[in-house]
């Protein structure tokens, strides 16, 4: 009896002392096979390089929006070459149905206009450089008030010709009259809600440096287009003027 006990406890105790052994060496194993805690949640818990923004803001580039509006007048420039050439042969051919006019009065007003709608946008512009927003809100004001006024002249000089008989059929140096200054007009239209997301960027006072630095450029470039629409009217003022 005391000897078959004992030889019971022992094989018992070995047995435990296996297992032991073989849990520890498991646990062991699952722990350090990889390198990780078994309690970090594994491959699911976000690592502090996985919470950085993939995507981070690009960064404002002034140059490319200057090349864009170097681009978009390049393509003014030769609509209007196209047109003035037409007129040039034209006007040199002396055809029968070639019958200028004195230019009416509210195309004289016009070209005042759009002069003062220039020398008022570059004090605009010289106020979003000093970083003077609400002084540049005023002038941008007054400059989208030119262009409208502009326009409407525009529409009166129309009203003038079509009273007097003159349309744009009939008579080619009426047509070229209506060509020209409809199609100016839309591109002055254009510069006018160009002023308008100048004014919007304005309307609310700010010290950060990129969004100061957005305003000048955006107020720069959109400078060059209006002074272009300026320069291209009194271009084609002279032309329609002196040159029949």
């Amino acid at each position: 009896m005391n000897i078959g006990t004992a030889e019971t406890i022992d094989d018992t105790d070995e047995l435990i002392k296996r297992r032991g052994k073989i849990s520890g060496g498991s646990g062991s194993g699952s722990s350090g096979g990889d390198g990780r805690d078994p309690g970090d949640g594994g491959d699911d818990s976000p690592r502090q390089e996985d919470t950085i923004d993939a995507n981070p803001p690009q960064p404002f580039i002034p140059a490319k929006s200057r090349i864009l509006t170097t681009f978009l007048l390049l393509v003014v420039l030769m609509t209007f070459g196209g047109l003035v050439g037409a007129y040039i042969v034209i006007a040199t051919n002396r055809s029968a149905e070639w019958r200028p006019f004195d230019l009416p009065i509210p195309v004289w007003v016009s070209t005042l206009l759009i002069i003062l709608s220039s020398l008022v946008y570059h004090f605009g512009k010289m106020a979003v450089d000093n970083n003077d927003q609400p002084r540049a809100k005023k002038w941008f004001v007054a400059t989208t008030v030119c262009g409208a006024a502009f326009i409407s002249s525009q529409i009166l000089a129309w009203f003038a010709l079509s009273e007097s008989g003159l349309y744009l059929q009939g008579n080619p140096y009426a047509g070229f009259f209506y060509i020209f200054t409809a199609v100016h007009a839309v591109h002055v239209l254009g510069g006018i809600i160009a002023l308008g997301t100048i004014l919007l960027k304005n309307l609310t006072p700010t010290d950060r440096l990129l969004e100061i630095e957005k305003r000048r450029t955006l107020a720069q470039v959109v400078g060059w287009y209006w002074h272009f629409m300026g320069v291209l009217w009194i271009g084609l003022f002279i032309l329609l003027g002196f040159w029949k």
